[in-house]
């Protein structure tokens, strides 16, 4: 179990060895999911992604990501 800090923007950073171990980078995309009162992060893969909300969808969801980091 790893404890991390909720940031000012509600950013948090994910350890190292789960960020591996996952193959999370920069712009990877988490489904949130709340859950028995917990938060639930699950790595969606690409292709999972695409076939959810559809090539453009996604690709507005990474542009509006990346202007979010970016604030």
């Amino acid at each position: 179990m790893f404890n991390v800090k909720v940031k000012r923007k509600g950013q948090m950073t994910i350890p190292v060895g789960l960020r591996e171990k996952f193959n999370l980078h920069e712009g990877s995309l988490l489904e949130v999911e709340e859950r028995d009162n917990a938060i639930l992060l699950r790595p969606v893969s690409p292709l999972e992604a695409g076939k959810v909300v559809g090539k453009e969808a996604y690709n507005q969801i990474l542009r509006e990501l990346e202007t979010l980091r970016k604030n």
